[in-house]
């Protein structure tokens, strides 16, 4: 079948970032502001029956579509066309109505943290608020944390210019830089950051990858200074923060936000670390294939083609068609949800300039759908990531007719349902493997992912980590994170590399996001927790779509522990269920040394 590649922005807003429509709801959201403090100034939990606060939640929930819905818009605009300078104006724009929003979300919560607790249990006996209770509990335990009621509206406006100013900063450099490359005819080209990356790491061309890497690094290093300033500025912005809001450390916040405790992060690390042998096997095997010593750090993704065997490819229509008829032989719900969402165009995915690298899957709160952004180029590995985010989708769709209260999951249990989809699909991709060639160059694409779950996360982890723990004195060197840099990825990498990525700190999107720090180890554990899922299905499949459903619509109102324990009977604070499923890679490591061989 055909499918545009393109998503189709004219039906949220008609006319981009100049959209008069837009216009029109934002003053319409700022309308609703204005009602929105007015019912929670006059709330008197003593005084007000039940229903005065059923309606503010109602209020919230309806500004909350509304702003989330232009914020996605508006952001989905500038990646898909970042040369567009007037989408940073309405960006600046919504930002002034989320900084009101979270003005008065302080003084709610300060409301609810004034309740005595026995009058809060009454209130919570109410049938709807029952519901919710787990979240209106969390939002509760939270606000203990608030300074005054001045003092956050203060913070709140000062984020503008503090904490998204430093972030959205680094979007705007990103938008401007260029790398070049020379092909073999002399003629130079120059890529944005996004092509680069896509290119640097799938050209089956050592010399391309080289030569795209040393331009990478200089291209980075050029702006270093830049990066440094607002790395630094973000996150001591972020830390101070955190000691006014009483954090003990700089993992406390994180944690909470994933709604995990450090003894369950710990027994991930400690799984990690202790089982990563095989993977540094599979680094050295690889290395062989290629005909090198040790991988340099562009060849730890670059496709491995046996005798006459070429990396498989995709079109687009091909990997949307094959990700469908994968999708069904685990459950109808998932196919048929994810044939919708292709033939809708809720995908972008052409590979043209002036897009930003990467990929996400992003929701529409008013129209209970989501969106998805990559760029598709045709390898195995691209196919992986339209699954990845295509399984992002399906889990707010399964939550869609939820109490959004509910729908508020943590981002280490979002990335469970996009990595169990890809998992069915790398699965999938190995299994059709016409040859023994074939097949070991698709496992080396499986494998690549685990490896970045094992080794890059985790380096990523291991910097985060040092880096906190040195801005908690004062400003870090440019020079200083280089070191901090290299010293995570060889940790990580067992030493394995015959070269490193120095400034790998700022040319990842994820140390600039502001809405939460350590936007990494989520990613491993959701891999490894969509593993242990996966692992129930293949030993009882009939049925199951219905039983992985269940878990994922539990996941906005449980703590992670608790939702292992009720849905898989595992404690998840132990290593022993984190090093199983390492182990479930390890017989991928295992084969594909063997057919290499």
């Amino acid at each position: 079948m055909k499918y545009v590649d393109t998503w189709d922005l004219e039906t949220i807003f008609h006319g981009g970032t100049k959209s008069e429509e837009l216009q029109v709801k934002l003053k319409d959201l700022e309308t609703q502001i204005i009602d929105y403090q007015t019912l929670l100034n006059e709330w008197d939990y003593k005084s007000q029956p039940v229903e005065a606060f059923k309606t503010i939640l109602k209020k919230q929930e309806l500004i909350g579509k509304g702003l989330g819905q232009s914020g996605t818009f508006v952001s989905m605009w500038h990646d898909a066309y970042m040369n567009d300078e007037h989408a940073t104006v309405v960006k600046g724009q919504i930002m002034e109505l989320y900084s009101e929003v979270q003005k008065l979300s302080n003084t709610f919560t300060k409301k609810l943290v004034d309740i005595p607790d026995a009058d809060w249990n009454s209130l919570l006996e109410d049938k709807e608020l029952s519901e919710v209770s787990f979240s209106l509990s969390e939002i509760r335990d939270d606000g203990k944390r608030l300074l005054s009621e001045d003092e956050e509206k203060l913070i709140a406006e000062l984020n503008k210019d503090g904490l998204s100013a430093w972030s959205n900063l680094y979007d705007t450099v990103v938008s401007i830089m260029t790398i070049p490359f020379t092909d073999k005819e002399g003629k130079t080209t120059d890529l944005s950051v996004g092509q680069a990356m896509n290119r640097m790491y799938a050209d089956p061309d050592p010399e391309v990858r080289k030569q795209l890497f040393e331009n990478w690094e200089a291209a980075w290093t050029k702006y270093g200074p830049i990066f440094a300033d607002t790395l630094n500025h973000l996150d001591g912005y972020r830390i101070t923060l955190q000691k006014k809001h009483q954090y003990e450390d700089h993992l406390e916040e994180p944690l909470e936000y994933n709604r995990m405790t450090k003894d369950t992060l710990n027994a991930m690390w400690s799984a990690v670390s202790n089982n990563k042998q095989p993977f540094l096997d599979f680094l050295q095997q690889k290395a062989k294939l290629l005909g090198m010593e040790k991988l340099g750090w562009q060849d730890v993704d670059a496709p491995v083609a046996l005798g006459d065997v070429k990396p498989t490819r995709f079109t687009y229509d091909e990997a949307c068609d094959f990700i469908i008829e994968n999708f069904e032989s685990f459950g109808p719900k998932l196919a048929d949800f994810t044939k919708h969402a292709l033939e809708n165009r809720w995908v972008e995915a052409e590979d043209r300039p002036n897009k930003r690298p990467g990929g996400y899957c992003t929701s529409l709160p008013e129209f209970g759908e989501s969106r998805i952004f990559m760029t598709f180029t045709g390898s195995s590995s691209d196919t992986s990531t339209l699954a990845h985010e295509l399984g992002h989708a399906f889990h707010s769709h399964v939550m869609k007719d939820l109490p959004t209260l509910n729908r508020r999951y943590a981002m280490n249990v979002a990335e469970t349902a996009s990595t169990f989809a890809e998992t069915i699909i790398n699965n999938a991709t190995v299994n059709n493997a016409k040859t023994d060639g074939e097949k070991a160059s698709l496992l080396n694409a499986k494998l690549e992912n685990a490896t970045a779950m094992f080794m890059n996360i985790h380096a990523r982890f291991l910097f985060e980590n040092a880096f906190y723990e040195e801005r908690a004195k004062g400003i870090v060197s440019e020079k200083r994170l280089n070191e901090l840099m290299v010293e995570a990825q060889k940790e990580a990498y067992g030493d394995s590399l015959s070269s490193y990525h120095p400034h790998f700190w700022c040319s990842k999107l994820h140390f600039f996001i502001d809405s939460v720090p350590f936007y990494n180890f989520p990613y491993t554990f959701g891999f490894l927790f969509s593993l242990g899922i996966y692992a129930e299905y293949r030993k009882n499949p009939e049925g199951f779509e219905e039983k992985y459903i269940a878990l994922l619509r539990d996941t906005g109102s449980m703590k992670v522990e608790d939702l292992a324990a009720k849905h898989l009977d595992v404690d998840i604070t132990k290593e022993d269920f984190w090093a199983a499923g390492v182990q479930l890679m390890t017989e991928d490591v295992e084969e594909f040394i063997r057919l290499t061989n």
